[in-house]
């Protein structure tokens, strides 16, 4: 109920009920909670393996709640790495369908947090819907979401929970234990609160809704995107002195540029570009594909000030078995015409080495610099004694041995990685057996850098050796659309007009497209990115292939197979969006009361 009262200017205005003002974020009971798990997916099988959580109030903590869950299956060692929670540590523990009803009582009538909310909430959601249980209608606040919408790159590099505990200066360290890093979301939740605070946010209804703010100055250019038409392309923020700002693509190039200026829009970086930006150029392409790949060839081209991504493609590294008497792997910006080994490409130099260091500890290929005669001319160095070389300059291996290394070091780039899995695992499993879990995760990763670098390289290298392929796929509308791609490169693209006749208007299709020429070694004749986007397309449901002049293959048993686990393993602890779309923060100034 709304009642009346006298303002500081003399005029009478309605005066909120509690409903309208909100509730204050003093007065809110928060059980803040995390999970740990077997997998990133509960509905693909994986299971809970511990619950945290720690309710507050105004800052105060009324209660805390842990207990590990026995998930009725193996752990996977990678996970074990992860969490530090192994199959003895669970044997004795409750399974989830006592863990689960205990954890609603104790967050009952509670407002639920947690960091990357939609990952925990999912799993907690499944596993009441499978035991027949009705699931509260908890509000939900995501830390992680209001963090990109608060943090700035100059007050962390990232969202992550462990990036934001340091910011704030949490009192325990987040350690993939559940109870630990609820404790820890809890001090971020606070500082993100107090933050916020300074900006006029003092309801847990404000708390919810502010990133949904956009600025009058944004609502006001809504008549850039009336002339664009409603069709698949690229679009071009332009300034008035016709600079490219920013540039992105869509099914519905009008929808898409009008929600720049509508509330679906809150990236503060894209409130500053809108701001600036004069016109929107529109780019038509005949299927989503090409505009998705104009879309990067145009970035390359004007490297737009407010897109992040895609911007460099030129900068990548690789890794190369090098052609001399005694080889070695070497890491170089570019791939040459000399029939050698490469891996690759990598967009960050960082994960090149991981790579790199993966294959140097599963063989024993050199790994001095400079380069080596055929004959022996000096001692072994610190590696060779360890036996982790073989040590070609003082003549420890033969030629023929030290080239069927090097051959198994290229099986493992192109065809298996079964040899660099071993390794890495026995390796790791050492040291989690030790409980030396931090070490053991370096590993992990190394081996996850090396296996995604090997499957682009074998899923690339099998494109860009097809001199054309032309592949056709059925839309939603009836039509075919029809892609022409030649060593890798979108060479052109269509659709099949309504009764038009199909092998014809391929033909003319083919005879107009662009002549491309292979390129170097394994590299495709276009952008890595670009050839992936093709890859995805060409892999989708649905596809027919026209014509192959080539041969398109990948090795049965190569490294691709293997990536299931370990992109488990990364989706679950990632960010959910990346840490661009947030927002810039105004604050409010109150009036003294």
């Amino acid at each position: 109920m709304s009642s009346t009262a006298l303002n500081t200017t003399g005029r009478w205005e309605a005066q909120r009920s509690f409903d309208q003002l909100g509730r204050p974020l003093r007065d809110v009971t928060f059980t803040v909670v995390d999970l740990e798990t077997t997998g990133g997916s509960a509905a693909g099988g994986s299971m809970i393996t511990e619950i945290g959580a720690v309710k507050v109030r105004g800052g105060e903590v009324l209660g805390e709640f842990q207990t590990l869950v026995n998930p009725h299956s193996e752990i996977p060692a990678f996970i074990a790495v992860l969490t530090g929670i192994t199959n003895a540590m669970v044997a004795a523990s409750p399974p989830i369908e006592s863990a689960l009803p205990a954890f609603l009582e104790f967050a009952q009538g509670t407002v639920l947090v947690a960091h990357n909310a939609p990952f925990d909430v999912g799993f907690l959601k499944h596993f009441a819907t499978e035991q027949g249980r009705e699931w509260p209608r908890f509000e939900v606040v995501d830390t992680a979401k209001l963090a990109r919408r608060v943090i700035t790159r100059d007050d962390a590099p990232n969202c992550k929970l462990s990036s934001l505990a340091t910011l704030f200066g949490a009192s325990t360290t987040p350690n993939h234990r559940a109870l630990s890093d609820a404790r820890a979301t809890v001090d971020v939740l606070h500082g993100l609160m107090e933050r916020l605070g300074g900006l006029g946010v003092q309801t847990l209804e404000e708390l919810q809704g502010f990133s949904a703010r956009v600025s009058t100055a944004q609502r006001r250019k809504r008549h850039l995107a009336e002339p664009l038409p409603h069709a698949p392309g690229v679009y071009l923020f332009r300034d008035a002195q016709q600079r490219v700002l920013y540039i992105g693509t869509s099914r519905d190039l009008r929808t898409r540029v009008r929600s720049y200026f509508t509330a679906s829009e809150t990236r503060s970086r894209m409130g500053e570009m809108i701001n600036l930006a004069d016109q929107v150029e529109a780019i038509e392409c005949a299927t989503t594909l090409e505009a998705q790949i104009r879309e990067l060839r145009l970035i390359a081209e004007h490297k737009p000030r407010y897109n992040r991504r895609s911007r460099f493609p030129e900068k990548m590294h690789f890794i190369k078995i090098t052609r001399e008497p005694w080889p070695r792997l070497s890491m170089v910006r570019r791939v040459l015409d000399d029939d050698a080994d490469y891996l690759g490409p990598f967009s960050s130099k960082r994960v090149a080495e991981r790579s790199l260091t993966a294959l140097h500890e599963a063989f024993p290929i050199r790994q001095c610099t400079e380069r080596l005669s055929r004959a022996a001319s000096r001692s072994a160095c610190a590696l060779g004694e360890m036996g982790r070389c073989l040590s070609p300059c003082d003549g420890s291996v033969t030629e023929s041995a030290y080239a069927e290394l090097v051959q198994r070091v290229a099986d493992a780039v192109h065809r298996s990685p079964d040899e660099v899995i071993e390794a890495i695992s026995e390796r790791m499993l050492r040291l989690a057996a030790e409980e030396r879990y931090e070490e053991a995760g370096v590993h992990r990763d190394r081996l996850a850098a090396f296996l995604r670098a090997a499957s682009r390289t074998q899923r690339l290298s099998g494109l860009s050796g097809c001199a054309e392929l032309v592949a056709t796929r059925r839309d939603d509308d009836g039509r075919w659309s029809v892609h022409v791609v030649r060593h890798g490169r979108l060479a052109a693209a269509g659709r099949i007009p309504p009764g038009a006749d199909a092998r014809l208007y391929v033909d003319q299709l083919r005879a107009s497209a662009e002549t491309v020429l292979p390129g170097p070694g394994p590299v495709p004749a276009a952008s890595a990115e670009e050839s992936e986007l093709i890859l995805r397309w060409l892999e989708s449901d649905g596809i027919r292939l026209v014509d192959v002049d080539g041969s398109w293959v990948c090795p049965l048993g190569g490294a691709t197979r293997h990536l299931a686990v370990h992109d488990a393993v990364e989706q679950s602890r990632r960010d959910l969006v990346p840490f661009d779309e947030r927002r810039s923060l105004t604050p409010v100034h109150r009036p003294a009361r």
